[in-house]
C-alpha cells in the first residue's frame, strides 16, 4: 500500500472470554500495523456494552448506540451473554440489535483446519478440507416475528409463536453473495440447505430463487440438499464442500459442527457484512462467552485473530491478513496450544506466539 490509512474501529468485548479474546486480537492486530511501515493503523473505542451494562442501567447498550457505532469502519466484538441475564434479552439486546439495524445481512464462517490440531474426522487425517458456510442473516427464522399470549388462562395455557421469514429479495442477495464467493475459490461450486420437503412455503421459495438465482451462474457447479443430509455431507463427504448457502438458523447449526470437526467452536471466526457498505460489519469469534473458563486465561484466540483477518479483507487488506493466516498455521503447527484443542498454552501465550509469527 502507498497511501496512509488509519482505520476507526468500535471493540464490544462484552461478556466473559470475550474480553480476553478482544484483548488478544486488539493486540495482533495492532502488532501487525506497527510492522506495516505506516501503511495503515487502527483507532480503537472501546466500549462497555454487555451483560454487566444491563444489570446496571437495565440495558444492553446506549440508547444512542447504534448512532454512536455508525461512525466507525467496522465493529469488533467479543461474545455476549451470561448466567445472570437470560440469553434472549442479551442476545437480541446487542448482538442482534446491531446486525438487524446495521443489515449485516451476509454472514461468513470460513472452516478452515488448521496444522497441529486434531480433527475428530478421521477423513481430516488425509483429505484436504476447506469449506465457507454463507449465512443468510437477517430474516429467516431469526426474524423475530411472533409472540406470547394467554397466559390468563393460568398454567399450561399460554401459546407462543415464532414465525420464519423468508423474502424473495432476502434469499436472492444472500444467494448472489454466495455465488460470488465460489467464483473465487478453487473449486467453483455452491450448495444450497433446504428443508422444502417440509416447510413448504418459506423454503420452497428459497428454492425457486436459487435455482432462479443458478442460471446467472453456469460456470458454478450447484447443488441442493436437505439440512438433514447436509448434517450427515458435512462428517461424511466434507471434501465435496465449497460454499454452503443457508438460511439464518441452519447455517447457525451447520457452521458451528463444521468449526467443531475442524477441531474446536475456540477456531471459528466469522464476518457479518453490509456488503453494500451502508453501515460498518461486524467481526467475531463465534464461540460464545464460556462462563466456566472466563477470566481464567484458558480462551482460544485464534477464532478473534480468524476474524480480525476477514475484518482485513473487507479493508481490502488481503496481503496482510495472508500474513495473519499464516501466523495462525505457524502457532498451532508449532503446538503452542490452548486447552480447547488439546494444549496447555494460556492466552498470552498463544498471543505472543502469533505476535512472534508475524515478525519471524
Amino acid at each position: 500500500m502507498t497511501d496512509n490509512r488509519t482505520f476507526r474501529i468500535a471493540a464490544i468485548p462484552a461478556d466473559g472470554v470475550g474480553r480476553e479474546v478482544v484483548a488478544a486480537g486488539r493486540a495482533v492486530l495492532d502488532a501487525l500495523a506497527a510492522d506495516s511501515g505506516g501503511a495503515f493503523g487502527f483507532d480503537w473505542q472501546e466500549f462497555p456494552w454487555g451483560c454487566d451494562y444491563y444489570q446496571r442501567t437495565g440495558r444492553m447498550i446506549d440508547e444512542d448506540g447504534l448512532v454512536q457505532l455508525k461512525e466507525f469502519d467496522a465493529i469488533y466484538f467479543g461474545a455476549v451473554g451470561w448466567p445472570t441475564v437470560p440469553d434472549h434479552i442479551s442476545l437480541w439486546g446487542l448482538r442482534l440489535k446491531i446486525c438487524q439495524s446495521f443489515d449485516q445481512w451476509a454472514n461468513v464462517r470460513p472452516v478452515h483446519f488448521l496444522p497441529g490440531i486434531t480433527s475428530p474426522l478421521r477423513k481430516a487425517d488425509t483429505t484436504e478440507l476447506d469449506w465457507v458456510v454463507v449465512r443468510e442473516n437477517s430474516e429467516g427464522e431469526y426474524a423475530g416475528l411472533g409472540g406470547r399470549n394467554l397466559a390468563g388462562r393460568g398454567r399450561g395455557g399460554e401459546v407462543a409463536i415464532q414465525s420464519a421469514l423468508f423474502t424473495e429479495v432476502g434469499c436472492e442477495r444472500i444467494m448472489r453473495f454466495a455465488f460470488d464467493l465460489a467464483r473465487t475459490r478453487s473449486r467453483r461450486k455452491v450448495s444450497s440447505v433446504t428443508k422444502s420437503n417440509a416447510q413448504q412455503y418459506g423454503m420452497v421459495l428459497w428454492d425457486d430463487v436459487f435455482h432462479r438465482v443458478a442460471d446467472d451462474y453456469p460456470d458454478v457447479e450447484t447443488e441442493s440438499v436437505l439440512v438433514d443430509a447436509m448434517s450427515a455431507k458435512f462428517v461424511l463427504h466434507p471434501e465435496d464442500l465449497s460454499v454452503v448457502v443457508a438460511s439464518n438458523l441452519n447455517a447457525d447449526i451447520l457452521s458451528d459442527l463444521g468449526s467443531a470437526l475442524a477441531g474446536s467452536l475456540g477456531l471459528a471466526a466469522s464476518a457479518n457484512l453490509n456488503p453494500e457498505r451502508r453501515f460498518p460489519s461486524m467481526f467475531e469469534p463465534v464461540h460464545g462467552s464460556a462462563p466456566d473458563i472466563a477470566g481464567q486465561g484458558l480462551a482460544n484466540p485464534i477464532g478473534a485473530v480468524g476474524s480480525a483477518a476477514l475484518m482485513l479483507e473487507h479493508f481490502g487488506l488481503p496481503e496482510q491478513a495472508a500474513r495473519l493466516y499464516k501466523a495462525i498455521e505457524k502457532t498451532t503447527g508449532a503446538g503452542i496450544l490452548t486447552r480447547d484443542v488439546g494444549g496447555t498454552a494460556s492466552t498470552d501465550n498463544v498471543t505472543k506466539a502469533l505476535i512472534d509469527a508475524l515478525a519471524g
